[in-house]
């Protein structure tokens, strides 16, 4: 059951408020990214920006390398210190344009050593060089390796998978590829979704969000959707917007939204479905979270990421 009053803007606290301000002050202050050519983007997003700060990188992380459909795929591994108990397969945020397998570090450190899994990020191909559906058979053919030849070569059994924004969206497309093409409905045994994109056709919470970059606004969303899906492409198809798709007999899934999120309903659309296929799971809504705002140290971030814990090493 979802607290309507999480939805009142009384109840976001200070620490959200101010760090919500700072987000949107730091955007306003930067070049409009769809004013500078795509790569000079993603090098800043790599080096870090006052609106979006670099995570440090792992030293810990090493590169294992797979076939994939469009050549060798990297998939970058961070190990936990024991034993492993299983595996967590992430998916990176970055609006199927931007981003990188290595830019999240500190969640898949945090997810190995409180969960004992090893984690693997899928440096998928990205956007508009690549569209629909290279990042989605990149994400589907290291879900195939993880649940084949991938269990014995990390010396695991319990599998999950996750990610942010699109990768929430990468996710659950890679579940429904592995229970329609390859008979593996639950090759996973559960799901961590973190403010997914999960309808290309925009919710009604992106096409009202406006211009104001809190993280990302509706025009960011409409030309990640753009530059992901070709013209003349039907974003409403089941295989492209996971909200349409049939989702019986996937795993449990954990949602987590924040209420200033433009993409606040994919969230509560795709949870309310996703409750209603009997899949199992929980959805957490948090007052005044921004998009992905467990991107920045809070309180908030805190309450979010010890959830994720609890609920991926329930599943092991």
């Amino acid at each position: 059951m979802i607290d309507h009053a999480l939805f009142d803007p009384a109840t976001i606290d200070a620490e959200t408020k101010a760090l919500n301000a700072e987000i949107v002050a730091a955007h306003a202050a930067q070049a409009d990214p769809w004013t500078l050519p795509i790569e000079e983007v993603r090098a800043r997003r790599r080096a870090g920006t006052k609106a979006s700060p670099a995570m440090p990188r792992s030293i810990r992380a090493e590169t294992l390398v797979i076939e994939g459909p469009g050549g060798p795929l990297a998939l970058r591994v961070i190990r936990p210190n024991g034993k492993p108990r299983g595996a967590y397969l992430h998916i990176h945020r970055g609006g199927w344009v931007w981003g990188a397998a290595d830019e999240q570090d500190p969640w898949l450190e945090r997810i190995a050593d409180a969960c004992n899994f090893v984690c693997l990020s899928v440096e998928y191909r990205l956007a508009p060089e690549h569209p629909y559906p290279a990042a989605l058979e990149d994400c589907e053919a290291a879900a195939l390796w993880l649940a084949g030849p991938g269990k014995a070569e990390l010396g695991v059994h319990a599998l999950t998978i996750g990610g942010e924004s699109v990768g929430a969206h990468l996710a659950v497309m890679t579940l429904l590829r592995l229970r329609d093409r390859h008979g593996l409905p639950r090759a996973f045994r559960g799901a961590n979704l973190n403010a997914g994109f999960f309808d290309l056709g925009l919710t009604p919470s992106v096409r009202l969000w406006g211009e104001e970059r809190l993280v990302i606004n509706t025009t960011d969303l409409k030309r990640f959707a753009d530059g992901y899906v070709r013209e003349g492409i039907d974003r409403r198809r089941p295989d492209v917007s996971p909200l349409y798709a049939d989702l019986k007999g996937l795993p449990p899934a954990l949602f987590t939204v924040g209420t200033a999120d433009p993409l606040l309903d994919d969230t509560l659309y795709m949870s309310a479905r996703w409750a209603a296929a009997n899949n199992g799971g929980h959805t957490a809504v948090y007052a005044g979270g921004c998009h992905v705002f467990v991107r920045y140290p809070s309180a908030l971030t805190e309450r979010a990421l010890e959830l994720i814990d609890r609920f991926l090493m329930a599943l092991a």
